[in-house]
């Protein structure tokens, strides 16, 4: 490997420099490579940057002095760095043969564990002659996949076994020898083997703001961008968050192929797209048009949040909460409110969609891949609906453990101080009881906002036409809006938006231009609020106990005795229970 020095390992990545400086160790010889691994790196010779895949970065950046690169993966074979490699290989393997009695020299076996067993012979052969080697293993997690051994396969169990005598070889670890596991996902790779102490795992991340334009510059200056581009490499670099090189890459091809000015809106598109793809559709984008201009009422939870908002674009990222859990009855406006607040400090907000999945390993490695993704996003808000259902909690059983994993991986990242204000995470619920202690605390989602339904004419009237605003309606006047309220009683603000629906829908088949008297009269008087006064009434008092500011609940329940409102949670969950 090159020579331990500062300088030797300058224009290395810092992932690169970490397992240079654990192979120096003399302790270690086997890592785990696992995240952005499918990506462009870069490779600087003479002052000049070249951009290549991991593989290609490894064998001539990382392993270039080596006497002897070799790689594995299950489809491909044993592939050479150079032709002289495959030369004194192939002569080995005729050695194996006449000693064995094999005819691999004919062509290896395709079964991962007898490759690894012939690969085992030769670097053992050539540690001994003092060679300098690198191994890299590609889809490690095809050659070693999560799992149990006792539910394996006898090929499996073997393979397994040799990589596990490689990492603990003290042999190879006095030696030159490095060998490289590569997967996307840590989690899909055996846990006995990520676990081995004689084993290092190291992220390939996302790139960074200054990755992402020095690469761009580069790409620039071999593919300009068609006449008419709004984007400098600048605005691209610090718009292409999330993204990788590669996908970057893409994009500019993309505009110069179809010779389209590469707007802002057009890069947008783009990205939402190749991130919910690389999401594998666990995170969806939320388009907000609105801003807290928009929700009606809720005054003293709009001004949180337009403080948190102010903070953020002031860069004041250590002055807002770690996250926030937004809570009330069904039909108040969670989901508006959030996306509002998105809207507001115009940040990004994507919705968590359910990445459980039934097969085993497949939920660790969807939510390890989101939670990158979220980290390069920053600053970005996270939308979780239904929280209390979505995230699961510590105690969880009958899944082999799966959901207690997950839960410790998201209460981490959640607790993660150094992307306070980058990573907000919104939970929303109607049931805040429900929600896991360990994710609502302080440093977590730490603010905790609740939301009633309208109990006041001025109230009402706002969000009438705050709705108004939202569905594009128009009322035709005051008298409308006095019949609204004179039949309005305590309907919620999703209430008001379908009974204002339905008006619209009536005036436009009547040919009128706007919503009149009539037409609301009608609408309320046949619509029918869905009734569940035990649910209803469950999770406005929930939200009573769980709201962490007095000015935030109404005004009945500011002074009220918190024992008398437990005592009627505890009726009521009974009842719904028995219902």
């Amino acid at each position: 490997m090159i020579s331990a020095t500062a300088e030797s390992l300058s224009g290395l990545p810092g992932w690169a420099k970490r397992l240079s400086e654990k192979y120096y160790s003399r302790t270690l010889s086997m890592f785990v490579l696992h995240g952005n691994v499918y990506d462009l790196l870069p490779v600087k010779r003479t002052g000049r940057a070249d951009y290549v895949p991991l593989a290609a970065f490894l064998e001539n950046a990382l392993f270039g002095k080596r006497d002897l690169v070799l790689s594995y993966d299950r489809g491909g074979g044993v592939g050479f760095a150079k032709p002289e490699v495959r030369t004194d290989f192939q002569r080995a393997i005729e050695g194996y043969d006449a000693f064995h009695g094999t005819k691999h020299a004919q062509g290896l076996p395709r079964n991962p564990d007898a490759v690894l067993a012939i690969l085992d012979s030769y670097l053992r052969i050539r540690v001994s002659d003092g060679k300098k080697i690198a191994v890299t293993l590609a889809h490690a997690d095809m050659l070693a996949p999560a799992g149990d051994a006792s539910s394996m396969g006898s090929e499996d169990r073997n393979t397994l076994v040799i990589l596990k005598r490689w990492a603990q070889s003290q042999t190879f670890q006095r030696a030159d020898v490095t060998i490289c596991l590569v997967t996307e996902s840590i989690s899909t790779l055996n846990s006995g083997l990520v676990q081995n102490p004689a084993v290092a795992s190291i992220e390939i991340p996302l790139p960074d703001e200054d990755a992402r334009l020095e690469f761009v510059r580069w790409q620039l200056e071999k593919t300009p961008l068609p006449p008419g581009s709004e984007l400098t490499a600048e605005t691209l670099a610090a718009l292409g968050g999330g993204m990788k090189l590669v996908q970057l890459q893409n994009v500019i091809a993309h505009a110069c192929e179809n010779r389209l000015p590469l707007t802002t809106a057009l890069l947008t598109g783009l990205k939402r797209e190749l991130i919910e793809a690389e999401s594998g559709g666990l995170l969806e984008f939320v388009q907000s048009r609105f801003d807290l201009s928009m929700v009606a009422g809720h005054e003293a939870v709009k001004k949180r949040l337009r403080d948190a908002a102010n903070a953020i674009r002031a860069g004041k990222f250590d002055a807002v909460p770690m996250g926030y859990v937004i809570c009330g009855p069904v039909g108040t406006g969670k989901t508006f409110m959030t996306t509002c607040f998105a809207g507001e400090v115009g940040i990004p907000a994507v919705m968590l969609k359910n990445f459980r999945s039934m097969w085993q390993g497949v939920t660790e490695s969807n939510l390890e891949r989101v939670l990158a993704l979220l980290r390069a996003m920053s600053p970005i808000a996270v939308v979780v609906d239904e929280a209390d259902a979505q995230l699961g909690n510590r105690s969880n059983f009958g899944d082999s453990g799966v959901s207690s994993r997950v839960f410790a991986q998201i209460a981490q990242f959640m607790g993660n101080t150094e992307l306070r204000g980058r990573v907000i995470w919104f939970l929303l619920t109607s049931r805040p009881d429900l929600l896991p202690v360990d994710l609502k605390r302080q440093g977590r989602a730490e603010e905790h906002l609740a939301l009633f339904y309208p109990h006041t004419d001025e109230e009402r009237i706002a969000m009438l036409r705050a709705m108004q605003k939202k569905t594009g309606t128009r009322v035709s006047s005051e008298e409308a809006e006095k019949a609204f309220l004179a039949q309005a009683g305590n309907l919620s603000g999703a209430d008001i938006e379908a009974v204002l629906v339905r008006a619209h829908l009536k005036s436009v088949m009547e040919g009128d231009a706007a919503v009149d008297a009539e037409d609301l009269k009608a609408a309320i008087a046949d619509f029918i609020p869905p009734s569940y006064p035990a649910e209803i009434e469950l999770q406005k008092l929930a939200a009573v106990m769980e709201c962490t500011s007095k000015s935030l609940l109404p005004e009945q329940y500011r002074d009220a005795d918190r024992g008398e409102i437990l005592r009627r949670v505890s009726e009521l969950k009974q009842l719904v229970r028995e219902g």
